[in-house]
């Protein structure tokens, strides 16, 4: 009886493994790293940022900001209302 349900159990996770979306990445983005653009007025530059970054106060700050103007349904890079001097500042300084 055990044997039948933990039989059942792999069955599902195996189904729910296979089942996940392919997440495509840009051949310039390794793993433990997104992309974010930081764009203000006509200005705008890629930057490619850790997920250490995710614990930075400051940049935490942005991703609050880029969720007031933008929402949460961007696709593609991370759109940051900044100047990319200011994003660049935040990412030169950062001990995270």
């Amino acid at each position: 009886m055990i044997r039948s349900f933990v039989g059942k159990i792999e069955k599902s996770v195996s189904l729910f493994v296979h089942r996940r979306p392919q997440i495509v990445v840009s051949d310039d983005i390794r793993e433990g790293y997104f992309a974010v653009l930081a764009t203000k007025v006509e200005e705008s530059k890629r930057f490619i940022v850790g997920l250490n970054f995710l614990n930075d106060p400051a940049f935490l700050g942005l991703l609050d900001q880029a969720q007031e103007e933008f929402g949460f349904r961007q696709k593609g890079a991370l759109a940051i209302p900044c100047q990319p001097q200011e994003l660049q500042k935040i990412l030169d300084r950062s001990g995270v």
